[in-house]
């Protein structure tokens, strides 16, 4: 059975908040609880009612080939479901529909490095706080106390990284060193606040692609994956630490099918952080706070979504991250365009607002993105699906198959 790492004070809880009064302008965070009910029952309330048994073998260590033959288990009716493939898309969404997709796109953020001491230290970088200062994850965290310096090393695996350029003589010119200080330890993360010393006529983006690493969920622990393999095709905005892994299945030929069937696309951003895959870890679901995480629905997108309810169309979200950007910006009550950070936690008894439909894949035991789906479609029958998919060997997690939840199967809570 897999289980979910409890030390805050590793780097594996990467695996696996806002105003009521929105304005077009930045915001300040979606609180959590803006417009939930109670759970819909005390069971639905406890951590242990979203524990599963899964074997080791069916977590998915490198993804398919072909990215749209992943299995797809398709949830279309309140009682029924039905097989099939990703690829099959298309005939299973309707003309007037709209993809909502995550365009964010995931920075090498795992570096390497070691203490002026020569000890070993791993960081993990979470979000940005102002320019070259950034809130990560260190290990060991207990031994990096403010005023500790990290000096980075350059990795050497450079499938993740653009090839060096070249100077005129054929030589590589030398990496500029990179290193930061710890300034401040951050109490909601257990992590530290770094401050990178950027060489000048460098920049801390730049310099990531040479010494940083995409960071893979610690559950892929022997992947033939490449780094572009964990982006999806339409990632634009740099800025995630994991990827929003149900847009992982869709290649361009899919898109432009869909497109060709009248189903409209349209992108928001939620730059994936500690939030999205942090365990759960109080026994009192509703007492989980999620980390904020950054958040943006354009004008633009809330036109499209406007549009398509108007001439009965439904919204899909691509992924748990789009229904949290989405349900986010509709905290007031109405869909309105939204910049800023999120903590929005959905669990059962949520009331709906923006998203008809939602395309995901499977997620781990007692995750918040569990407890999301299980708002969707009720917490039973979820748990009944996912046996359902175990014992017809589909692949879970990052790497692995989907589910499609259309509107007609939705567990509806009212106003």
């Amino acid at each position: 059975m897999t289980r979910i790492d409890k030390d805050t004070d590793s780097l594996d809880a990467q695996s696996q908040y806002l105003d009521t009064s929105i304005t077009r302008q930045e915001t300040e965070c979606v609180s959590r609880s803006s417009h939930l009910s109670p759970p819909a029952s005390e069971i639905d309330g406890l951590l242990s009612s979203y524990d599963y048994e899964l074997p080791q073998e069916r977590i998915a260590q490198t993804p398919l080939s072909q990215r749209d033959s992943s299995r797809l288990l398709v949830v279309d009716s309140p009682t029924y479901h039905t097989h099939s493939i990703f690829h099959n898309l298309p005939d299973l969404l309707r003309s007037g529909d709209l993809l909502v997709l995550n365009n964010t796109r995931v920075i090498p953020a795992r570096l390497y490095g070691y203490k002026s001491t020569g000890a070993p230290v791993e960081v993990l970088l979470l979000e940005e706080q102002q320019d070259n200062c950034w809130l990560a994850l260190v290990k060991p965290g207990r031994r990096l106390k403010p005023g500790a310096k990290i000096l980075f090393e350059a990795h050497t695996d450079r499938t993740q990284s653009p090839t060096p350029t070249q100077l005129s003589d054929g030589e590589t010119p030398p990496l500029p060193t990179l290193n930061a200080t710890v300034m401040a330890r951050d109490e909601a993360t257990n992590g530290r606040v770094l401050q990178f010393d950027v060489p000048t006529g460098a920049s801390l983006a730049m310099l990531l692609e040479q010494y940083g690493q995409i960071p893979l969920p610690p559950y892929i622990t022997n992947t033939q994956a490449s780094p572009e393999q964990y982006q999806t095709i339409y990632a634009q905005t740099n800025g995630a630490i994991a990827a929003p892994t149900a847009g992982l299945h869709f290649t361009d030929e899919l898109l432009q099918r869909c497109q060709e069937q009248g189903i409209q696309q349209t992108s928001i951003t939620l730059h994936v952080g500690v939030g999205t895959f942090r365990p759960v870890e109080v026994d009192d679901v509703t007492a989980h706070k999620m980390h904020r995480e950054w958040v943006e629905v354009s004008e633009s997108t809330v036109e499209q979504i406007r549009e398509t309810k108007a001439k009965g169309g439904r919204v899909i979200a691509v992924g748990t991250t789009v229904v949290r950007a989405l349900e986010s910006a509709a905290a007031s009550g109405e869909l309105q365009p939204f910049r800023g950070k999120t903590e929005l936690f959905i669990y059962p008894g949520y009331q709906w607002r923006t998203v008809d439909g939602l395309i995901t894949n499977f997620h781990l035991p007692r995750s918040s993105l569990l407890m999301l789906v299980s708002a969707m479609i009720g917490r039973e029958r979820l748990l009944d699906l996912y046996k359902e998919a175990i014992a017809h060997e589909y692949r879970f997690y990052s790497f692995g198959d989907a589910m499609l939840i259309l509107p007609e199967s939705r567990k509806v809570v009212t106003l």
